[in-house]
């Protein structure tokens, strides 16, 4: 995905003094059979500018491979398109001395808002029908506060409005068009807890009917 100049010009004014970090598009076409929204790129995506890539790329592909899915067939984004990161002073050993690091983190809800416009651009662009939201950052950014991927995973939220930012651009309306939403665990999610393995699968598995679906209908 190649952003408008302007949208660009856009997200970078409303992300003025935030800590982040370069940009990484999304990408994927029009039409997919399924979007995936999930919370901001890390470090190896704004090096690469592939969302998703590294070990967590892999995750994703696994359980994209589990329903007969590959990246080609999918549009993959998250609510925030640069790099949030915090500054840390930690001593290293390596080097004898203190020294700043720069680790990810998660995006604040301004920094969501401010990247608002480029989600907006994306629904619009893609126009997906099934939207399959990766950790509480990604589902509270379509459905709103207070939706939690520990109580929602797995289920389906079928014709559903998502929340696109309003004309004054401060904040969220409810969607006209409606969708299929589906809160997952983030990919990452495995690597903090190894027994959240079985039910990652378990929850793509629930997808399934709704692609094959899906498929029908585009054939």
């Amino acid at each position: 995905m190649d952003y408008p100049k302007k949208l660009l010009e856009e997200v970078k004014e409303r992300s003025k003094g935030m800590r982040l970090e370069g940009i990484n598009s999304g990408s994927g076409p029009k039409h997919p059979l399924l979007m995936i929204v999930g919370e901001a790129p890390g470090r190896n995506e704004i090096v690469n500018n592939i969302p998703f890539s590294g070990d967590t790329g892999k995750e994703l592909d696994k359980s994209l491979k589990q329903i007969g899915l590959s990246r080609d067939q999918v549009y993959i984004t998250s609510a925030v398109r640069s790099r949030p990161f915090s500054v840390k002073k930690v001593f290293s050993k390596r080097e004898n001395k203190e020294v700043i690091k720069r680790p990810n983190r998660k995006p604040t809800k301004k920094e969501v808002l401010a990247h608002a416009p480029f989600l907006n651009y994306e629904i619009s662009y893609a126009d997906p029908q099934i939207i399959v939201a990766l950790g509480n950052t990604g589902l509270e950014r379509l459905l709103g506060p207070g939706h939690k991927i520990s109580a929602e995973h797995g289920k389906v939220i079928e014709n559903t409005p998502i929340l696109e930012l309003n004309t004054a651009k401060d904040g969220y309306v409810w969607s006209k068009k409606k969708y299929t939403v589906i809160p997952e665990y983030h990919p990452a999610a495995v690597f903090y807890n190894r027994k959240l393995s079985d039910d990652i699968v378990k929850d793509w598995e629930v997808i399934k009917p709704y692609i094959d679906k899906e498929r029908e209908s585009n054939e």
